[in-house]
């Protein structure tokens, strides 16, 4: 069995590598072909050009990028159409994934296609699902509520888990290991700074980040602050950061990162699943994105929901706090972090909310990947 599979940004690498990892497990012989990054790389996939290419946010922030991202485009299609894959699965990054499956489908109408992330249609543009059936068969789904609407517009489709509920987390032992080797006093509050994976995201957000944080450690003077960042823009935020006034402890590795979130108190986020990584290692948050200003006029016209961030939505509560396009300024965020230290109550209605996302996203079943795996194998 030959399969396709396409991933533009580090969260569809790690879904995209789960995948590979059960698939191999129930269908030893498995070849994989596409575009991946690292996760995807280290279970056998060799990628066409670097994944990191497609990691583009926002309507406008592409525009630059179009003539490269239009040769990607073609250049994929075609090796899907040489190849003739059992099954084309594309993994979130729909402005890409979509494309490349449509391109294809108009040589080759008998592809089987399936779509890892099913569109946020519950949140904005509820007509992309319609659009989407044209050129998807099957859809794998993160959240319980999304099959509903994907069977409507026409495809099927399985609820199979968030990662996030599969991912290893550290221990407290290696929590405390971390403190001891970065020379963190055992009491002393650390906060997680993540302002994006993408060079846009960062280079937006960052400066604004560094500044709420400014002026809390005014406030919490022996706070130490840890920036974790990812192989795509680990060279950007250390760029921005070795300027920054509160000198954040900058952690690339996964391992790392994994004890950095064990040992957090709390935690200043861009909007996007790290917020259900926070949530599965309990650390409170707050969370601020903000986008080109047409961008989030289009977005904010769009919105179905009134909030973005997914711990909200899958408990269906508003216990994590959210500062959001022109709201996402350095001194709301700054108090919103100080009164997440002040306030055990925000810190408990968090954690509850936490706890009611992680038993919805499949914690305690089934591993995610394997429960896709399956999924793919019983469509095809």
């Amino acid at each position: 069995m030959k399969l396709f599979l396409i991933a533009g940004e580090a969260s569809g690498d790690a879904l995209g590598a789960a995948l590979m990892a059960g698939l191999k497990s129930l269908a030893p012989g498995v070849e994989f072909h596409g575009v991946g990054g690292p996760k995807m790389a280290a279970e056998g996939l060799q990628s066409l050009f670097p994944m990191e290419e497609l990691s583009v946010m926002g309507l406008i922030e592409i525009l630059p990028k179009y003539l490269d991202l239009k040769r990607r485009l073609k250049e994929t299609a075609e090796a899907v159409l040489k190849l003739k894959p059992d099954a084309l699965i594309t993994i979130d990054s729909p402005d890409f994934c979509l494309r490349v499956a449509r391109l294809v489908r108009e040589v080759n109408p008998r592809q089987r296609t399936i779509h890892y992330v099913a569109p946020t249609v519950w949140a904005w543009r509820p007509g992309r699902a319609a659009k989407m059936a044209l050129v998807i068969d099957h859809v794998l789904a993160l959240f319980p509520f999304e099959p509903p609407y994907m069977e409507a517009a026409g495809m099927t489709c399985d609820f199979v888990g968030h990662p996030v509920v599969a991912e290893t987390r550290a221990a407290p032992a290696e929590a405390e290991a971390f403190r001891e080797t970065h020379s963190i006093g055992p009491r002393q509050p650390v906060l997680l700074c993540l302002p994006g994976s993408r060079r846009g995201e960062v280079t937006r957000l960052a400066p604004r980040f560094e500044e709420a944080i400014a002026r809390l450690r005014d406030r919490v003077p022996d706070l130490r602050v840890v920036l974790p960042t990812v192989r795509g823009v680990a060279g950007v935020v250390r760029d921005l950061a070795a300027r920054w006034k509160v000198a954040p402890l900058v952690v690339e590795t996964p391992e790392d990162k994994a004890r950095a979130f064990a040992a957090a108190d709390l935690a200043l986020a861009a909007s996007g699943t790290v917020s259900l990584e926070l949530a599965a290692n309990r650390v409170p948050m707050v969370i601020a994105h903000d986008f080109n200003r047409l961008t989030w006029w289009m977005m904010k016209r769009a919105a179905l929901i009134d909030t973005v961030t997914l711990v909200n939505i899958v408990s269906d509560t508003r216990a994590v706090p959210e500062y959001l396009g022109p709201a996402c300024q350095p001194g709301p965020i700054s108090h919103a972090l100080m009164a997440l230290i002040d306030d055990k109550d925000a810190r408990e209605r968090q954690f509850a909310a936490m706890e009611t996302t992680m038993e919805r996203l499949g914690a305690g079943g089934e591993a995610p990947g394997l429960r896709a795996a399956r999924s793919v194998l019983a469509h095809l």
